[in-house]
């Protein structure tokens, strides 16, 4: 039977060893809550790295939109054998000229078109790399292959090529991420400072009026970055500006709400979201088209997805197909808003009525 060793302090008290005392300190330190925090953020690493390797390890392509340009007989049999690839590699369709197949590439309906030359041996895969060079090059492969089985000849156009400033068109995701990253961390640092559930109503709402404030001034920043500063997306400044604001604090509201709903927890589930889930499917490094089934599915609908099309469309599209991916922006921040008051609305309300409820009556003793 074990013992604990104590020492007579001369007034009728004890005191307990080092041993017993760095025990308890440990059992202190080391608690259950905090064994679950350190398991949850093992799990939050791991789903870093499986999510980025899974989503990266293999890119291929699947159902890339592809316009084809050639006389009736020569297109139905062009689209069907494109159609008829191994993996479905692309998704292809006919159109009626080289002029309506640019507006499909730059309205971003398709990611490149074939010209048929029926006179000649040579035919034209337009492509636009500013939409993303890995499926421009993918689509290039893809069609340098079908020519070679049919001995003809392929030049490439590229009719919207990144800017100069914009190497492979990447910075419209590191700006989107940037904004992202900044959006959670100003919430998540709020938290930190005040406590990650504020006390009531108005705290919640003064925290968001906050990170409103400090959205305008990050969407500033971000504008001016990567347009006056770095010249990597000149020209598109007041939109750039706007949308920054709106990414910043669609992932600041959303970071707000999980943490009135979950407390400190809230920041791992904010994190699991946007960097994650959210940055290997933002199309950043590889279009949708390139990405495995879940997180090419998943991507349109998160923030760095819709951030990062919202921006590169902007840019270079002439701001087609920004619709859904503003609306999903806008929907994060009027949902996190939303849900946040009245997450902490709720708590407050629990509280109250724990506090009115009459405690029962102690028993007295004869």
């Amino acid at each position: 039977m074990a013992t604990t060793t104590t020492f007579d302090t001369g007034d009728g008290s004890a005191s307990s060893t080092p041993r017993s005392r760095f025990g308890a300190e440990l059992r202190d330190a080391v608690s259950p809550r905090t064994v679950l925090l350190v398991v949850a953020v093992l799990a939050v690493q791991m789903g870093f790295v499986l999510s980025y390797i899974g989503a990266f390890h293999a890119p291929k392509p699947h159902h890339i939109p592809v316009a084809v340009v050639a006389p009736a007989p020569a297109s139905d049999t062009l689209v069907a054998q494109l159609n008829r690839l191994p993996g479905e590699p692309v998704l292809a369709r006919p159109t009626t000229g080289e002029q309506q197949a640019r507006a499909l590439i730059l309205d971003r309906n398709v990611e490149a078109a074939i010209l048929v030359d029926v006179r000649g041996t040579t035919d034209t895969l337009l492509v636009a790399s500013a939409g993303g060079v890995a499926v421009s090059t993918a689509a290039q492969q893809i069609a340098q292959a079908v020519e070679d089985q049919q001995h003809r000849q392929l030049r490439v156009v590229d009719i919207r090529p990144p800017d100069a400033g914009d190497g492979r068109g990447m910075s419209s995701f590191y700006l989107a991420l940037g904004w992202i990253v900044g959006g959670y961390l100003a919430a998540a640092i709020l938290g930190m400072a005040a406590g990650a559930r504020p006390a009531n109503v108005h705290r919640t709402v003064i925290r968001l009026g906050v990170l409103a404030l400090y959205a305008v001034g990050s969407g500033l920043g971000g504008a001016v970055i990567v347009g006056p500063v770095m010249n990597a997306l000149p020209g598109h400044f007041g939109a750039l500006w706007l949308f920054g604001s709106l990414v910043v604090f669609a992932a600041a509201a959303t970071t707000v709400a999980l943490q009135n709903l979950m407390g400190i927890i809230g920041v791992g589930t904010a994190v699991t979201l946007f960097v994650v889930l959210g940055n290997p499917s933002a199309g950043g490094a590889y279009p949708y088209s390139l990405l495995p089934p879940f997180w090419s599915a998943i991507g349109p609908w998160l923030p760095p997805g819709a951030a990062t099309t919202a921006i590169r469309n902007t840019v270079y599209f002439a701001g087609h197909a920004v619709t859904r991916p503003v609306w999903v922006l806008v929907t994060y921040a009027v949902v996190g808003t939303v849900a946040a008051v009245a997450a902490s609305a709720g708590r407050v309300s629990r509280a109250r009525r724990s506090d009115a409820t009459p405690s029962a009556p102690v028993p007295q003793q004869a």
